[in-house]
């Protein structure tokens, strides 16, 4: 069968070779619900008292248990019995997706009859993943996740030719850009696969469902990186061309985000705020981080990366540096796509006590 094409917010095109979609009659996609003026969906918020492995497993239980509570979805197995997880290590270590949160919902998973080889971890980068503990070390051979698959998708061996995000501008005829991608590149590749960024399927065709575990910081093209960069760009091929163009980038995060396949497997976003960075981002300053010990969990990803904007705002103000660029309209486009929501005072933030 020949894949079909549909296009969102107009400005690109993704391959999917099951949903008949056209540009004019796709409805809007996303399972929480969310649309534009629509109430919000909650973010439910957990004291961390300590950034341990014990007050993790803790708070994360909790949290699963009335979010499972709350929306009726269970995080037990289903037909294809695997779980993935998308963790986010590409800055390095001191802001990276936290060890003991990761093993905190591992543990969880496994509580609801998951087996742990069929928990995997998904990364973009070897070596960040290496000097982040998701790998194994290369002097003690030692990993906190032994047994847990870790798919590094740098590798090139998940992506799927069938499933593409396709933009309108070739990486090729940038410039400036195209000297600096011409490393890896086939001298053979046409125009054509040189304007496709090539989804990574494991999340959602070989797992029951998938958890978001962003960072957060700044990003001068993007705006905020986090919960919906770590979905989109961080979990796909050949998107280094969109960070110098400020008007392509913060579209195609909003279209890949509103994915109808991607979005039906994702079942939530979980971070903590034990390390967020407010200004130099997404290159790791340890001078920039703040900490809260606080821990967010929503399957609303634009209310939560909104949430964060509104932190990392209040600090650049307090610091005396402006804050990020209005003119970066990331949330904004997912929020019309029906991703989430952007608007924070009228967030329904729900304690999970102790």
């Amino acid at each position: 069968m020949r894949p079909l094409l549909f296009t969102l917010l107009g400005l690109a095109l993704f391959s999917a070779p099951i949903r008949a979609a056209s540009a004019t009659t796709a409805p809007a996609p996303g399972t929480a619900g969310i649309k534009p003026g629509a109430p919000t969906e909650p973010v439910w918020e957990a004291h961390l008292a300590a950034f341990d492995e014990p007050t993790y497993e803790r708070q994360v239980e909790k949290m699963i248990a009335t979010f499972e509570q709350a929306t009726g979805k269970k995080l037990v197995p289903g037909p294809k019995k695997k779980v993935g997880l998308k963790i986010y290590a590409d800055s390095g270590p001191g802001l990276a997706t936290p060890v003991p949160l990761v093993k905190g919902v591992i543990n969880a998973l496994k509580r609801r009859g998951f087996e742990h080889e069929n928990i995997f971890l998904v990364g973009l980068n070897a070596l960040r993943l290496r000097m982040t503990g998701y790998l194994p070390s290369l002097v003690s051979g030692h990993t906190p996740f032994f047994g847990n698959p870790v798919y590094v998708l740098e590798s090139g061996r998940f992506y799927d030719p069938l499933w593409f995000y396709d933009s309108p501008l070739p990486q090729r005829f940038d410039p400036i850009f195209a000297e600096q991608q011409t490393k890896g590149v086939s001298p053979d590749s046409t125009k054509d696969q040189d304007r496709k960024s090539f989804l990574a399927t494991p999340l959602f065709l070989d797992a029951d469902f998938w958890i978001n575990l962003p960072v957060y910081s700044d990003h001068p093209t993007l705006g905020i990186n986090g919960a919906l960069v770590n979905a989109t760009l961080w979990n796909a091929s050949n998107t280094a061309r969109f960070f110098r163009s400020p008007a392509n980038a913060p579209a195609a995060v909003a279209e890949m985000s509103a994915i109808p396949e991607l979005r039906q497997t994702w079942m939530f976003t979980i971070t903590s705020l034990e390390h967020y960075q407010f200004i130099g981002g997404p290159f790791f300053n340890s001078l920039y981080t703040r900490s809260e010990p606080l821990l967010w969990l929503s399957n609303d990803p634009v209310m939560m990366d909104a949430l964060a904007r509104d932190r990392i705002n209040a600090h650049r103000r307090k610091e005396g540096f402006i804050p990020v660029d209005e003119e970066i309209r990331t949330l904004e486009f997912a929020e019309t796509l029906g991703v989430g929501s952007t608007k924070t005072k009228a967030v329904k933030m729900i304690r999970v006590d102790d």
